[in-house]
C-alpha cells in the first residue's frame, strides 16, 4: 500500500517519522523533517509501521540531494550539515523531556565546536574497519551493509581522512594479491581474517592490519597539547578535531571549579583524567593493555600520582574511596555504565560527574539512577560523527543541596 505521508521529525537512528491516516506511526528511511512524501509499507507491527520512500513530493528545504549515500550508515548525506545539527540537537532535547530529565535554564543544547564549517562533516576519520571476501571471482573490501551483511565496494571513503585514502589503493591491492596468490592454505588463512584495519595519527602516519591488531604496534596520538600512546587495538576518538574539542570542555569545567582528587571510569589510556592534570588521579578500565599504556603516558608527562587499574568498573566500584573532594569523569562504551556502577555513583559522596556518552538511550537510563542525588548542570553535544546517525553528549552533574 502507497500512502502520501508528512515526515513530522528525523528520529535518532536517521529515519524520517510521520502518521498515517489512521493514526499509526510510521518510520521512512531517507527522509526528513518537514517533508511530504509518498511511501508503500512494508513492515507492519503493533505499534508502528516501516515504509520505503517512493517520491518525494514536498523536500525539506535543508535537503541537498536524493542519490543513495556512498557508504553505509551514513544516514544524513543527503542532508545540509545545519539541517543534521539541527536534528541531532532535536533528538537530544527530546530524550531529556520524554525521561523527564531537567535541564537547567538557559541550556539550548546547542551543537559544541571549535569547526562548525561543512567541511569538518568529512574526512574526519582516523580509524576505518573494513570487511572484505575473495569468495567470488570479483573482490571486494568495504563496509558492510545491514541487515544482509554484504560488502560495499570502497575505492574512496568520503569519511575517512585524507591520508588513510591515499594509502587506500596499495593496501587494497596488498590484500587482494593475498587472497589470490600463494598456497591454498595461506590463502584460506588470509580469508579467515574477514576484515583489515587502518589508523591513522599525526605522530605515527597510516598504520594497517589483517584480522586481530598486533601487539607490536603502538600509536601516538596528540589531545590538548600532550602526547599519548596508544596500543594497536586501544580506544581513542576517531574524529580528533572534535574529541579535542570535548576534552578541552571537561578540562575548562574542572578547572572552574577544581577538586583535589579525580577519579575516571573507565579510563582507557587516561586521555581525560591526565588532560584535567589534578593532585591525586585515580582510573579504573577492564583492558590490561589500555591501563599498561595509561600508566607509561602518565609517566611521561610527569603525573606523580596516577594510579590506574584493571578492574570491573560496577563490579569493583565498592572498594573506590569517593569523598566531597571527588570529581569523577565517566566515558563508558555504548552500553552505558553497569547498573552496580550508577547505583553506588549515585550514592556518593562525589562534588561532580562529567557524564560522557555516545548513546542517549543509555544516558538516558543512568541519569535517571543518578538524578535522586544529582542534579544536571550543564549539557553540551558534539557532532563526533557526521554524516552518521550518532553523536557524543557530555553532561556535567552537580550534587543537589541536603534539604533542610
Amino acid at each position: 500500500m502507497i500512502s502520501s505521508i508528512y515526515i513530522a521529525k528525523s528520529v535518532y537512528g536517521g529515519d524520517g517519522l510521520g502518521r498515517l491516516g489512521d493514526g499509526r506511526v510510521v518510520f521512512v528511511p531517507g527522509t526528513f523533517a518537514g517533508e511530504q512524501i509518498k511511501a508503500e509499507i512494508i513492515q507492519e507491527k503493533k505499534t508502528f509501521v516501516k515504509a520505503r520512500l517512493i517520491e518525494i513530493e514536498d523536500p525539506s528545504p535543508e535537503r541537498i540531494g536524493t542519490n543513495p549515500a556512498p557508504i553505509p550508515g551514513a544516514v544524513y548525506w543527503n542532508l545540509s550539515v545545519k539541517g543534521e545539527k539541527e536534528a541531532k540537537r532535536s533528538q537530544l532535547a527530546e530524550f531529556f523531556e520524554r525521561n523527564r530529565i531537567k535541564l537547567p535554564e538557559n541550556c539550548d543544547l546547542a551543537e559544541c565546536s571549535s569547526d562548525s564549517s561543512d567541511k569538518a562533516a568529512f574526512n574526519y576519520r582516523n580509524k576505518v574497519v573494513y570487511h572484505f571476501s575473495g569468495a567470488t571471482a570479483e573482490r571486494v573490501l568495504g563496509y558492510r551493509e545491514e541487515p544482509s551483511h554484504k560488502i560495499v565496494d570502497i575505492t574512496d571513503d568520503p569519511l575517512a581522512r585524507a591520508e588513510i585514502n591515499a594509502k587506500l589503493p596499495e593496501i587494497r591491492d596488498n590484500v587482494f594479491r593475498l587472497l589470490s596468490t600463494g598456497p591454498k592454505a595461506v590463502r584460506k588463512s588470509v580469508q579467515d581474517k574477514e576484515n583489515v584495519t587502518i589508523r591513522f595519527s599525526e605522530r605515527s602516519g597510516v598504520v594497517w592490519w589483517m584480522g586481530n591488531a598486533p601487539e607490536n604496534v603502538t600509536i601516538k596520538e596528540v589531545t590538548a597539547g600532550k602526547v599519548f600512546e596508544v596500543p594497536s587495538d586501544g580506544f581513542y576518538q576517531v574524529n580528533p578535531s572534535v574529541g579535542e574539542d570535548l576534552v578541552k570542555a571537561v578540562v575548562k569545567k574542572f578547572k572552574a571549579n577544581p577538586t583535589k582528587e579525580v577519579l575516571d571510569l573507565y579510563c582507557g589510556v587516561g586521555v581525560f583524567g591526565l588532560c584535567m592534570e589534578p593532585e591525586r588521579l585515580t582510573g579504573i578500565e577492564s583492558g590490561r593493555r589500555a591501563i599498561d599504556f595509561a600508566r607509561k603516558n602518565a609517566i611521561a608527562q610527569g603525573c606523580t600520582d596516577a594510579r590506574f587499574y584493571v578492574g570491573q568498573v560496577g563490579h569493583d566500584f565498592r572498594r573506590l574511596k569517593i569523598t566531597e573532594d571527588t570529581t569523577v569523569v565517566v566515558d563508558p562504551p555504548r552500553g552505558g555504565m553497569e547498573y552496580a556502577a550508577a547505583r553506588g555513583l549515585a550514592r556518593s559522596a562525589a562534588k561532580r560527574i562529567f557524564y560522557v556518552s555516545c548513546d542517549p538511550a543509555t544516558l538516558m537510563r543512568d541519569l535517571k539512577m543518578l538524578s535522586n542525588a544529582y542534579e544536571v548542570e550543564d549539557v553540551k553535544w558534539f557532532n563526533m560523527f557526521p554524516r552518521t546517525a550518532r553523536f557524543e553528549t557530555l553532561v556535567v552533574l552537580k550534587k543537589r543541596q541536603a534539604r533542610i
